[in-house]
């Protein structure tokens, strides 16, 4: 059974694209648009045509997010028939998770210095409470 559920596929001869809706079962909340390209792109085999998300919707109370996808043959065509944004959007998606994957494997060669950081905190965490001590009394002690 596959997590996809294919709504509708449809030749639009008109904009030369082919539009389709589908279901993605159990991914309510969980899917980005990057990661749905993909699942498009291997359900339908798509590979070398431009994929581009249009809309995800999700559903209150159900595991299920239904998205619209245009496919073109050809990416000129689709710049001027899709609203320059949604490109815009999708490259700043592509960069944001290029920099997590760089980020990923930079953190086992910096595992040590956090670390040396942590025995720095708990000196300053003292030095708060010494300062809490050093208040002068109350007013009414004073007299």
């Amino acid at each position: 059974m596959s997590m996809i559920e294919t709504l509708s596929d449809e030749k639009n001869s008109f904009l030369s694209r082919r539009e389709i809706t589908c279901d993605f079962k159990g991914l309510g909340g969980k899917l980005k648009k990057l990661e749905a390209i993909e699942m498009i792109t291997k359900e339908f085999k798509l590979d070398g045509k431009i994929v581009i998300p249009m809309k995800l919707e999700n559903y209150t109370g159900q595991p299920k997010i239904t998205g619209t996808f245009y496919i073109y043959d050809d990416e000129k065509l689709a710049r001027e028939h899709v609203n320059p944004v949604i490109f815009e959007r999708l490259e700043k998606a592509k960069k944001a998770g290029e920099e997590k994957k760089d980020e990923n494997d930079a953190k086992p060669a910096e595992a040590d210095a956090p670390a040396e950081k942590a025995d720095a905190k708990p000196a300053e965490a003292d030095a708060p409470a010494e300062k809490a001590d050093a208040k002068p009394a109350e007013k009414g002690e004073d007299k």
